[in-house]
């Protein structure tokens, strides 16, 4: 049964029921804007963001502020909503739809201004003592923000709070999925004093999604899957509309052999875990150096053991997957590699005791590249384990894989775990931690190979949702640094310059 299925239309719009995955009930109906509703969606957008573009940054800043306020003080409305949507314990929901959420609203809000600000850069060489440059960064104009349904209020408002600090218009396409978690990041931000039409919410399915690009933003921030991606990217390229892309992950973790066993094991199985697995940072492979691969399987399979999953979301640990076509992505990736002689020590199967989208906690050992396990996106809760003879060949694994958004290395030696951290081709990785780059707001987040274009988050981040502007100004008199007539005088003084400026070492020191 899907959690979102097309129903008739009705009055020109597409039409979706949709489902709890934790009962199956239905709980609403989603109806998809035309593509006339976002063109004029994006005619209101274009009208509103000058004026709010001309108020200041620290004016900007001062409804982020309310918007904290409003995210801590109704905390419950954005817990039940995603928990409906979602399935997801009401802990998980807390963590990291609220307080996700209001650590970078605070943050940005207090930096924007510093972020933002009019940059003096200093010029080299002779252009350095007859000019001078400012770089000014400039709203884009109307973003349009897509975003998925595993985190369907952070990540939606994460994207939506910067581009507005940096004086954009934002049109907001939530997932089909989660709807209603989406919608109430437009409700905030309008209940924060942000004027109607500099925030929009539309909702719809794939279609709205390339109508909203088709109606020619002046950026696309994308967070969902490499197909998908790929799909945007080429719509965007081809209208020459920046974007960035945050795409999808498959997160591989070292455990080297002087690693902190206990710490890892633990590590291992909320960075698997957590979100029911649905997370694009989820640790997807673990390698472990064969001197501690027994100890370390021991431990994992113990405290696995011990993790709860109920429909109850005050008592459990692992909630539903969010939807069933990737609880089925999860059931084939599973079968798969038992089929090819992984060894199920935990779970492995849907929880036969639940009504709902329940896959169990599990954990997989023999694991091998050979099995798409190993080399296809999961997301779901599986903790995959492969033997390795040592730090260098499980190197070698975690590079050998289309993705690279994050990872992470454990060790006791903190020199060591930098430099295999380094090694891995990845966004960003941690050591002795689960991911951790996203929740870090001061470093840019981004993945590399498939795994996406572009930073979000950081001063690159919120830089990103503007055009960075240079101006250049002479320092002195009122003419151009050169003119016309060209004549041989010209040549032989530009010869004579770069002789002068740059063909020694010492002078390239002084001017380069």
């Amino acid at each position: 049964m899907a959690i979102y299925e097309p129903t008739d239309p009705r009055n020109g719009h597409r039409m979706y029921r949709l489902r709890s995955p934790v009962t199956l009930e239905p709980i609403g109906e989603l109806a998809c804007a035309t593509a006339a509703d976002v063109q004029a969606a994006m005619a209101r957008a274009r009208t509103a963001q000058p004026a709010w573009g001309a108020r200041s940054v620290a004016e900007r800043a001062e409804y982020m502020h309310r918007l904290a306020d409003l995210l801590i003080a109704k905390r419950d409305r954005i817990i039940d909503t995603v928990i409906r949507e979602t399935g997801k314990p009401r802990a998980e929901a807390l963590i990291m739809e609220v307080y996700s959420s209001v650590d970078p609203c605070v943050f940005y809000a207090r930096r924007a201004a510093t972020f933002l600000k009019p940059e003096r850069r200093r010029l080299h060489g002779v252009v350095g003592l007859l000019k001078k440059a400012v770089v000014v960064y400039k709203p884009r104009g109307v973003v349009a923000v897509i975003t998925p349904w595993n985190g369907p209020f952070v990540l939606s408002m994460n994207p939506c709070v910067q581009a507005l600090l940096a004086g954009n218009a934002v049109i907001l396409k939530p997932s089909e999925v989660t709807p209603a978690s989406g919608a109430l990041v437009g409700d905030f931000l309008h209940e924060a004093g942000i004027p109607a039409d500099v925030i929009q919410v539309v909702q719809g399915d794939g279609q709205t999604g390339a109508d909203l690009i088709a109606a020619g933003p002046d950026k696309v921030s994308f967070t969902g899957s490499v197909a998908t991606g790929r799909k945007i990217a080429v719509a965007c390229g081809e209208r020459l509309i920046p974007h960035t892309l945050e795409l999808g992950g498959k997160d591989a973790m070292i455990v080297c052999r002087d690693a902190d066993i206990d710490r890892a094991a633990k590590g291992a199985l909320i960075g698997s875990c957590m979100n029911t697995g649905q997370y694009c940072c989820g640790t997807e492979r673990i390698y472990v150096v064969a001197d501690v691969y027994e100890s370390f399987v021991q431990k994992v399979v113990a405290a696995a053991k011990q993790l709860r999953q109920s429909d109850d979301v005050d008592a459990c640990d692992v909630g539903a997957t969010f939807w069933d076509r990737q609880l089925a992505i999860i059931e084939d990736h599973v079968n798969d590699a038992v089929a090819k002689g992984a060894h199920v020590e935990v779970g492995g199967r849907r929880n036969p005791a639940l009504k709902g989208l329940y896959f169990e906690p599990t954990v997989l050992t023999e694991v091998t590249h050979d099995m798409k396990i190993m080399r296809d996106e999961t997301f779901g809760p599986i903790v995959a384990i492969m033997k390795v003879k040592d730090e260098d060949e499980a190197v070698r694994l975690a590079n050998d894989s289309p993705y690279g958004l994050n990872g992470n290395v454990w060790t006791q030696d903190a020199a060591r775990g930098l430099q295999l951290a380094a090694r891995i081709e990845t966004g960003a990785a941690s050591v002795n931690d689960m991911a951790m780059s996203y929740a870090v707001n001061e470093v840019p987040f981004g993945g590399v190979k498939d795994s996406g274009v572009g930073v979000v988050n950081g001063p690159e981040g919120l830089r990103g949702y503007c055009h960075a502007m240079p101006i250049i100004a002479q320092r002195f008199g009122k003419g151009p640094a050169s003119s016309y007539p060209y004549t041989a005088k010209t040549i032989r003084q530009v010869t004579q310059a770069m002789k002068l400026f740059w063909g020694s070492r010492f002078m390239r020191r002084l001017f380069g």
